[in-house]
């Protein structure tokens, strides 16, 4: 198990689908201002 993020530290790079051509990685954003903002898939107890 990994140890989870605290403040301050790096994220881990990950790649999510996008809108775009393919696949967007974090380390593709370097150097830019991120906002990740994760919500509970909708109708759902999460």
């Amino acid at each position: 198990m990994k140890k989870p993020l605290t403040e301050g530290m790096m994220a881990p790079d990950f790649s999510l689908p996008s809108d775009q051509d393919g696949p967007l990685g974090l380390s593709d954003m370097k150097g830019e201002k991120v906002v990740l903002y994760f919500y509970p898939k909708d109708n759902t107890s999460g």
